[in-house]
């Protein structure tokens, strides 16, 4: 180490001792000069070391073949190097909206309903099975499922509604699709509860929570609920079958 110990007066006196000049005994290979400093050659401490041999960086091999003469001026091949620009531009943005397209698409898919889910969103019914005049309760989709198989009269008795005197006003043609089947949920759309079959001031359907009563084509005619049973969408594939969902 080496002390320095400091007197009255300012401290370059004391630090002259960089003036000196070191050649290749100490870096072989690199040679040392006295480059006067800023202050001028009579100020202490007016020399300072700096190398003398830097070689300019040559970045030739990164430069394009149009740019590498330097009494040439680069705008004669400003179009060809602007087009391949533009074309790199296209190819990358066209292979980043490609893989965006892939992560929405995996994604979106890994939320939609799984194979055993979808299966059961479907649920078939053999018309055999049930007897004219009446009703039998399936489970679809976590809901009873009500299917009534109505006889000559209670057609003709529901095809003559008058439609206005009704709270939620639907003719009965407007709810199903062979007129000796009716398929309703059967949640009674006042508080959800689930009303009984073949019950009721008209033959229908009654929900003895508050007092609901629905008719044969599952329409609100008496009680506190606003609206008429739904009607799930469901199709026949053939005279005997139907499939809801």
């Amino acid at each position: 180490m080496m002390s320095i110990t400091a007197c009255c007066g300012a401290f370059p006196p004391f630090l002259q001792a960089t003036k000196h000049a070191a050649r290749g005994s100490v870096f072989p290979g690199v040679v040392l000069g006295l480059v006067p400093a800023a202050g001028g050659a009579g100020a202490p401490g007016g020399k300072r070391l700096t190398h003398t041999d830097i070689t300019i960086p040559d970045f030739s091999d990164y430069r394009r073949p149009e740019v590498l003469d330097s009494n040439k001026s680069s705008q004669e091949s400003s179009e060809a190097r602007r087009a391949f620009s533009y074309l790199v531009t296209g190819a990358t943005s066209v292979v980043g909206v490609y893989a965006a397209k892939t992560v929405v698409s995996q994604f979106v898919s890994s939320m939609s309903a799984s194979a055993d889910v979808l299966a059961l969103s479907q649920i078939e019914i053999k018309l055999g099975d049930i007897p004219e005049g009446k009703n039998m309760t399936f489970k679809w989709r976590g809901k009873p499922l009500f299917v009534r198989h109505r006889t000559e009269k209670e057609i003709a008795t529901e095809e003559a509604v008058d439609i206005a005197l009704l709270r939620d006003p639907q003719h009965d043609k407007d709810r199903v699709l062979n007129p000796s089947w009716v398929i309703v949920l059967g949640v009674c759309t006042h508080l959800g509860c689930v009303p009984i079959a073949n019950a009721g001031d008209f033959g229908g359907y009654y929900c003895p929570c508050h007092g609901s009563h629905y008719d044969a084509s599952g329409r609100i005619r008496k009680g506190p609920a606003p609206l008429n049973l739904e009607v799930p969408y469901y199709v026949f594939p053939d005279d005997d079958t139907v499939v809801v969902g």
